[in-house]
């Protein structure tokens, strides 16, 4: 089964939205540097998350710059 992460990736990939894919990579990746900066607390399975959902995204914008064949 898709994650959420996915299926939003695949929408905004569908519409060629470049933008949406990029402010939600950025937000990801703002969020993981907040829970690395945190003590006392074990964020490790966030983290993790988080990096699987900024390399999903990561692919979707991948697959926006792959010159379209036909």
């Amino acid at each position: 089964m898709s994650s959420a992460i996915e299926l939003i990736v695949s929408g905004y990939a569908t519409l060629k939205d470049r933008q949406s894919l990029e402010n939600l990579r950025t937000h990801r990746r703002h969020l993981a540097v907040d829970l690395k900066a945190r003590s006392g607390f074990d964020c490790r399975s966030s983290i993790a998350q988080l990096e699987q959902d900024i390399a999903a995204i990561e692919a979707g914008l991948q697959a926006l710059s792959e010159p379209v064949s036909g």
